[in-house]
């Protein structure tokens, strides 16, 4: 009796066994390449990487105090427009939907600036507690009016970034992405909402510069945010832009997702178990639709000896710190030189060789 095929039904098994033994291969490639990080029993790779801030490298969970901080600053390059790139919305707990750029860091306004016609009072001292946001690449953020972003033409020729007309600038005391602490400096300063008003009209932030001028010089202790801002709209898993680390990958809530190399990946085995998992929450399993930037080779579901399905990337098991308070902290990387936040291609960023 011949099948549709054409094939006989031995033909056909065959065919089917082979098929699915190519599959298994496939998987098996899959989980098994990085190599380069997989850590045996027993040795502990990457342990030559400096220690983050103190943190207790005796059993590389970062059990101790050792959380890290993040010390960079969104005006390194203080007086030089930074460019903004794409441009996203998060909804602060405290100030509403603020807009910041593609590393996260919140965008101001400033009250003695003009919008009709655009026109930035702020230069000299004043920009270098307040960098401009250069106009050059920025691009909307989703579900944004394209049309509300616009330049102005500033008194050295350069090009700075508005939207609806009020002129964009960063703060030099916002160290890490999440950070809001110009909100209300000298009751001039806001943050910016997606139209370009302020996030939170009238509110004036504890500890701010309430001097004549108005500026907030980058030496004031001004702290009106560090409110938990939460983004918006984020992909079960994506990837953030830190300006320090480079592109990483982040949850749906926009904390940074890292990697422990003393996980293998093939065959999939997590080290951190017990009180480890309290300080290093597993990634729950994530839609592979529900992504953005992400690798999808070896994006499975691990099945963890002790009941908890975690997500993997490339095979390798993803986790959350708990040392990260807010969305932008990378507190965890480097923690008991073990720890690293994770490439959107699964590897370790930073890890040692």
């Amino acid at each position: 009796m011949q099948h549709v095929s054409g094939g006989s039904p031995r033909a056909w098994r065959s065919a089917s066994l082979v098929a699915a033994a190519a599959a298994l291969l496939a998987l098996t490639t899959a989980c098994g390449q990085d190599k380069g990080d997989q850590s045996p029993d027993g040795q502990n790779v990457g342990n030559q990487a400096p220690v983050k801030d103190g943190a207790d490298a005796g059993d590389g969970y970062g059990s101790g105090n050792g959380y890290g901080s993040d010390t960079g600053s969104a005006a390194d390059s203080a007086g030089k427009a930074k460019a903004a790139g794409q441009l996203a919305v998060w909804d602060s707990k405290k100030l509403g939907k603020v807009v910041t750029d593609s590393a996260g860091f919140t965008l101001y306004r400033f009250d003695k600036d003009t919008a009709e016609p655009p026109k930035s009072n702020c230069d000299g001292a004043c920009e270098k507690a307040w960098p401009v946001v250069a106009a050059k690449g920025a691009q909307a953020a989703p579900g944004v009016d394209k049309s509300l972003l616009g330049e102005v033409t500033r008194s050295d020729g350069t090009k700075q970034l508005t939207i609806d007309g009020w002129p964009m600038y960063r703060f030099a005391k916002d160290a890490k992405p999440g950070d809001a602490k110009g909100q209300g400096v000298g009751g001039t300063w806001y943050a910016a909402a997606p139209d370009g008003k302020k996030a939170a009209p009238g509110a004036a932030g504890g500890g701010a510069d309430s001097g004549s001028d108005g500026y907030g010089d980058a030496d004031d202790d001004a702290d009106a945010g560090g409110d938990a801002a939460q983004p918006a709209d984020l992909a079960g898993l994506s990837t953030r832009n830190d300006p320090k680390l480079g592109e990483i990958v982040v949850d749906k809530n926009g904390m940074t997702v890292y990697r422990f190399t003393k996980d293998s990946a093939w065959p999939m085995k997590s080290a951190c178990t017990g009180a480890c998992l309290e300080k290093w929450p597993v990634v729950k399993p994530v839609e592979r639709n529900d992504t953005k930037g992400i690798l999808k080779k070896g994006f499975v579901t691990f099945d963890r000896p002790d009941g908890i399905k975690q997500q993997t990337i490339d095979c390798w098991p993803l986790y959350t710190f708990a040392g990260d308070k807010k969305p932008g902290d990378t507190n965890g990387q480097g923690v008991g030189g073990t720890w690293y936040a994770a490439a959107p291609n699964g590897k370790p960023v930073g890890a040692t060789k």
